[in-house]
């Protein structure tokens, strides 16, 4: 979901950019070169305009300038040219002989055309021609026509000039001034659509996506509501609604988890008290009869006076047919279920009657048992038996381990009662906790423990509805915490 955001969150950020280089930049290019075009176009045609001018000047006096260039009569030639001046916006005006020499000359002109290539084109094709270029340091347009005798000989050359008009300057410097005016509208335009677009949609683009940021699983609502454009908020609505049904098939696949966990740990169970059942029983049907001979036997051969030696032996026997016998029972006390047999009890008589119990054990004698909180009412549903079976074991476990101090308290756990059993012994490593519940695992050396106790109290206590924790001791030891459900109106 995160992943997609980014995604959605850089489509939008480039969103600026996309408008500006997609419509906003092609516009003003082509509307900048279009105003460049047409500036060029008018200045072009204002060029034009000059020189058909000039060429109808020149076309007007060139025939009696060539009669007074043939004849070579200064005086018509002076009032032809000076004749060119009264047609016409005329800046200067030279008669040229076929040599390229100045012969007349009046205004602005050159007063050598021997290296000029537009005059030397026109001698030699005899047509007009002309080009601007800077004559005493002015600018103007130098427009050439041949002077022809009656006999169609080339006899010279008129040059005639013209200056750049007002308006013609004012074209040419106005293209720049158009893309300077040009540059700033783009830049206006640019900035109000930047500025529009972050008004209007990128600051609501920005709040989604930082909405859209915090989503994650357990947290899949958007905590703002829909704003900005249709489109935002269209896009808003399905991200919430995507984020509703994420949230509903998370819900859902946790509720299926845990309860697919649940029938496993219960199927696993089922089946380990099953396969445990029937050995635990098969042993109490198969082993039961010879070990009560056994020890019937035993206690005979005890009362017959044997010597002490032999005695020692039977002793032994004793012993490890009594051993034998509780590793049954416990077996059996293991894997009974007894859920019809439950009743509404208050844990304080149970804990009561097992602390009294526990203090005829030789191994609690020795420790210093300290109690807290075990007065008070704690209603529950449990079978008093085998409730004191599991609290019992816990606390003569806890005696064994135990150096010099025992603690049991009691507490208000949420909707459980939790009953501590802390002592001050080497504890249990964090790898074996979840082990130890486990049938005939033992941490204890081999002979001291057969390793059902812990077993018999797991698999009261998930009678119950309850369950185990182990941890670390205040006092430096282990604290096992057997939690049982709260019960009301008892």
């Amino acid at each position: 979901m995160a992943s997609l955001g980014r995604r959605i969150g850089d489509l939008f950020r480039s969103l600026q950019l996309t408008l500006v280089l997609s419509i906003v930049v092609p516009l003003l290019m082509f509307s900048g070169i279009a105003i460049y075009i047409g500036l060029g176009a008018v200045e072009k045609a204002l060029n034009e305009r000059l020189r058909e001018d000039l060429e109808l000047v020149a076309r007007a006096v060139s025939g009696p300038l060539s009669n007074a260039l043939v004849e070579k009569d200064e005086l018509v030639l002076g009032e032809s040219l000076k004749s060119i001046f009264q047609i016409g916006r005329i800046s200067g005006a030279s008669v040229f002989d076929e040599e390229g020499n100045r012969v007349a000359s009046l205004g602005v002109a050159d007063s050598d055309v021997t290296n000029s290539v537009s005059a030397e084109r026109v001698i030699a094709s005899g047509e007009l021609g002309g080009a601007f270029r800077r004559v005493d340091g002015e600018s103007v347009f130098s427009q050439f026509t041949p002077l022809v005798g009656e006999d169609g000989r080339i006899q010279g050359l008129l040059q005639v000039t013209r200056q750049r008009s007002d308006f013609h300057d004012l074209v040419a410097s106005s293209r720049w001034w158009a893309v300077g005016i040009w540059s700033v509208l783009a830049m206006t335009i640019i900035l109000v659509v930047v500025l529009g677009h972050y008004r209007t949609v990128g600051r609501h683009v920005n709040g989604l996506m930082e909405n859209m940021d915090k989503l994650a699983p357990g947290r899949w609502l958007l905590a703002t509501p829909a704003a900005g454009p249709r489109e935002l908020r269209q896009i808003h609505r399905g991200i919430r609604d995507m984020g509703r049904r994420m949230g509903d098939a998370e819900a859902e696949i946790e509720d299926r988890i845990a309860r697919e966990r649940a029938l496993a740990e219960q199927l696993e169970y089922q089946e380990k008290v099953a396969m445990i059942g029937r050995v635990a029983g098969g042993v109490a049907h198969e082993l039961g009869a010879p070990l009560n001979v056994i020890q019937g036997r035993a206690r005979i051969l005890a009362r017959a006076g044997l010597p002490d030696d032999q005695q020692r032996h039977l002793k032994d026997i004793e012993h490890q047919v009594q051993r034998m016998t509780t590793i049954i029972q416990q077996l059996l006390d293991c894997f009974r279920h007894v859920p019809d047999s439950r009743r509404p009890l208050d844990l304080s008589d149970v804990l009561r009657d097992v602390l009294a119990r526990a203090s005829e054990d030789e191994r609690c004698s020795r420790c210093q048992l300290e109690t807290q909180g075990i007065d008070q009412s704690m209603p529950t549903r449990a079978e008093p038996l085998r409730v004191g079976l599991a609290c019992l074991n816990v606390i003569r476990n806890g005696c064994q381990s135990a150096r010099s101090r025992l603690r049991v308290t009691a507490h208000q756990s949420d909707d459980c009662w939790e009953i501590r059993i802390e002592d001050d012994g080497p504890g249990i490593a964090p790898e074996d906790r979840d082990k130890i519940f486990e049938p005939f695992y033992s941490t204890r050396p081999a002979g001291e423990g057969t390793g059902l106790g812990l077993a018999v109290v797991n698999s009261v206590i998930k009678e119950h509805g309850g369950r185990v924790g182990v941890e670390e001791s205040s006092l430096g030891g282990c604290r096992m915490s057997l939690y049982f459900p709260r019960e009301t109106g008892v």
